[in-house]
């Protein structure tokens, strides 16, 4: 069951075990819909904490005031952020290049590969973390 806000994201769960923000194609994030977005997402765990598919495909900004919004912690307790194209990359890596993100995070171009990560065990998200800080892996996703 999704919730729509009638301008930026929808919001809901996949499969009941994560949960989805899809920001609309287009979109500028700012600070007050960055803001909007974290409270829904909250909401709808309430209490809980679920891993979260953030589909970014093709917005058009975000704002530096959105990105300090992001890095705050939130019911997320893994973020696979979903592009499709180069500008959604740069964006990614960009904010996860400047700022330290909540939990851990990724970017992906495969919805399939990045609901695979969030549901993968806590001892095999270690293991990656070893490896990204060993320099045999990254944070972004191939």
């Amino acid at each position: 069951m999704a919730q729509k806000d009638p301008s930026d994201y929808f919001i809901g769960f996949k499969a009941g075990d994560v949960m989805f923000l899809a920001w609309k194609p287009g979109v500028r994030i700012e600070a007050a819909n960055a803001r909007a977005a974290v409270e829904a997402v909250n909401r709808l765990a309430a209490g809980s904490r679920y891993p979260l598919l953030v589909t970014m495909a093709d917005t058009a900004h975000l704002s530096r005031a959105a990105r300090d919004v992001f890095v705050e912690p939130c019911a997320a307790s893994r973020i696979a952020l979903l592009g499709n194209n180069p500008v959604d990359r740069m964006l990614a890596d960009y904010q996860l290049a400047v700022q330290e993100p909540p939990c851990p995070t990724r970017f992906f171009t495969s919805e399939t590969e990045a609901i695979s990560w969030l549901r993968s065990s806590s001892e095999d998200l270690q293991h990656e973390e070893h490896k990204d800080r060993s320099g045999s892996g990254g944070r972004a996703a191939p």
